[in-house]
């Protein structure tokens, strides 16, 4: 016999404004699960989505920008890691 695991059922608070706009979703759960995947996809390397980073990474943050900068395209207007020996130009 097969072992079917339930799915975990996960709560969390919302404040009113949020409460309000979620009633506006047709589908919370797969909107909720969308969202939430999304943002563990696309959370950043170095504070892993805390927005914080502790004393040794900005250590090592320091040391990386010795090298490299923080920018700005001017073509997508997204902003990137520049490294200095690409003399800052942005690979599309």
């Amino acid at each position: 016999m097969k072992n079917h695991k339930k799915p975990a059922i996960i709560t969390f608070k919302a404040d009113a404004a949020l409460a309000e706009a979620l009633q506006a979703v047709p589908n919370k759960s797969a909107f909720i699960r969308a969202a939430i995947l999304t943002a563990l996809d696309n959370g950043c390397p170095l504070c892993q989505g805390t927005g914080i980073l502790t004393q040794e990474q900005k250590k090592h943050w320091g040391e990386f920008l010795a090298t490299h900068s923080v920018t700005t395209c001017e073509d997508c207007n997204a902003v990137h890691l520049v490294c200095a020996a690409d003399n800052g130009q942005c690979r599309h």
